[in-house]
């Protein structure tokens, strides 16, 4: 009597972090961008290009919940991007960074982490020394110089426990050591399982780090870099 056959269960693959089809949007019926196919992985960037006025920025507020697209689907984890999966997923650090001026560095943190919760084994305390900014904790946010501020915000991406990074322009205000941090901070964060989408005018110092270009001059695709 012949055993039946038992085959090894086909392999599944985990699905991308986050996964856009045909996402466009537009501004007094005027095209922005789009339609954008494309997907960030868990551990990988995706560097966003592209000429201005193409829409890096607009980009990344949609993603992050702040726009409503004209068009297209973007699906987490392989599910529908509601606005709960979108909140506890998503941080994004843009040109206006949401600091309240009138608190302290350490009581911005706390703000965030109450909105957003905590990373395990991460505090408001430990997240401002790892971007350069212990003995600042009681110091007001309006006093902080423009690098400051920036990483400040950092911090708040080093604390809170969203996955997918969306991070615009954010060399922007560093000297060479404050970019050597973000390069730092986003290995890390991919490294944990995280994902970013970057958009720079300037060099990204990939060094090991898995990275993809998503150009948003036609025909607005992601492609091997």
């Amino acid at each position: 009597m012949n055993r039946p056959l038992i085959e090894d269960p086909p392999e599944t693959r985990a699905p991308p972090l986050l996964e856009v089809r045909g996402l466009s949007f537009a501004r007094n019926d005027e095209p922005i961008f789009g339609p954008l196919d494309f997907h960030v992985d868990i551990g990988e960037a995706v560097l966003v290009h592209g000429a201005n006025g193409r829409g890096k920025t607009t980009l990344l507020r949609v993603l992050a919940g702040l726009l409503s697209p004209q068009s297209g689907e973007v699906e987490i984890d392989g599910e529908p991007a509601g606005r709960e999966a979108v909140a506890h997923t998503c941080a994004l650090l843009g040109h206006l960074l949401g600091h309240k001026g009138e608190l302290s560095a350490e009581e911005n943190l706390r703000f965030a982490r109450g909105l957003f919760g905590q990373r395990p084994g991460q505090s408001p305390t430990s997240a401002l020394a790892a971007v350069g900014l212990a003995g600042y904790e009681d110091s007001p946010a309006r006093q902080l110089s423009a690098g400051q501020k920036k990483r400040l915000a950092l911090a708040r991406l080093l604390l809170v426990p969203a996955r997918l990074w969306l991070l615009d322009e954010p060399y922007a205000n560093l000297d060479l050591e404050g970019i050597d941090l973000v390069n730092r901070l986003v290995a890390h964060h991919l490294s944990r399982g995280g994902g970013a989408l970057i958009t720079s005018h300037g060099a990204y110092a990939t060094g090991a780090v898995r990275t993809r270009t998503l150009s948003l001059d036609p025909p607005g695709r992601a492609e091997a870099a």
